[in-house]
């Protein structure tokens, strides 16, 4: 069976100018996402993840390597078929409404429903669109646009859903919604392949994460590898009295970083103080792993100097 996603040493070289000097968007990137996968793609702004599902989608061509999407080029119209795509900034037709939009992406993707209206018309409900299905875009805040997107690229059944900062423009409802949705395409067995900032919902959402900076790919690896790379906890609780190791927060709260080993001790001893128990987490976090990364490539460029 052949990767939804697959990248062999993919680069991709811009020139600023007829007499300006190259910039390497991306340089030798490999990368191979199973079918079914969730797949986040992180990096700061800059670091080639939109170039990198430019590439993905047909709309930029590789300096060098190839990009395949279920054993065809990417290039190739046929890689296409099936794929569900919102950019970071869709650009909808704003003199057409939601509910034309999604019977228009449906058709052309020939999707094969009883009933196509009503099934546009169920995902625009999840979206909490319906009482706007008829109204033009034009005039539509930027999140009513991001989830006319978001319903459109999941109206037409896709086997491989790929986003470019899918949760941008939402509001804390909207993103949580988003999220859930997102969720429930990946344990139908959609493939997944988002960018976004909000690290916390890519430890959600992804089985692996990729974390890519000045366009190379330095970092791929799953959440309980992460966990395993530090057996450090972070306990936080909440009122009572101040346990030896503690350190005060505002709130009357408490943390605690301490070893697995030591926790169900520290529990029992949160428990005699008069404390609420709050939170018990990893202390390795992806945030905190994308910081190591940043900050040891930092390094690099600085000893390369």
């Amino acid at each position: 069976m052949s990767h939804a996603i697959e990248l062999i040493g993919v680069g991709k070289t811009y020139r600023k100018s007829a007499f300006g000097s190259a910039f390497h968007a991306l340089d030798n990137v490999s990368l191979a996402i199973a079918q079914g996968e969730s797949f986040g793609f992180i990096g700061p702004n800059g670091a080639g993840k939109s170039t990198t599902i430019k590439i993905l989608t047909g709309g930029l061509q590789p300096t060098s390597g190839e990009a395949m999407l279920f054993g065809t080029p990417a290039s190739d119209h046929r890689a296409r078929a099936g794929l569900g795509y919102v950019p970071e900034n869709p650009s909808l037709p704003d003199y057409m409404t939601p509910l034309e939009i999604l019977l228009m992406g449906a058709k052309l993707h020939r999707l094969d429903v009883a009933d196509l209206r009503a099934h546009c018309m169920g995902w625009l409900s999840r979206f909490e669109l319906a009482h706007v299905a008829n109204k033009v875009i034009r005039g539509f805040s930027k999140g009513m646009v991001q989830r006319t997107a978001l319903a459109h690229a999941l109206a037409i059944k896709p086997k491989l859903l790929i986003l470019d900062e899918p949760l941008s423009g939402l509001d804390p409802i909207g993103r949580r919604d988003v999220v859930d949705i997102l969720a429930e395409y990946r344990s139908g067995g959609g493939t997944l392949f988002f960018s976004s900032h909000v690290l916390h919902d890519v430890e959600r959402l992804a089985d692996r994460y990729g974390l890519i900076h000045q366009g190379c790919l330095r970092a791929v690896s799953s959440p309980a590898e992460l966990v395993g790379q530090d057996d450090q906890l972070t306990v936080r609780s909440l009122g009572g009295k101040k346990v030896e190791g503690q350190i005060a927060e505002p709130g009357e709260r408490w943390v605690w970083e301490l070893s697995q080993s030591d926790l169900w001790r520290a529990l029992a001893e949160i428990r005699s103080a008069g404390q609420e128990l709050l939170e018990v987490r990893p202390r390795l976090s992806l945030e905190s792993a994308f910081m190591r990364v940043i900050e040891q490539t930092k390094s690099t460029d600085v000893r390369g100097n």
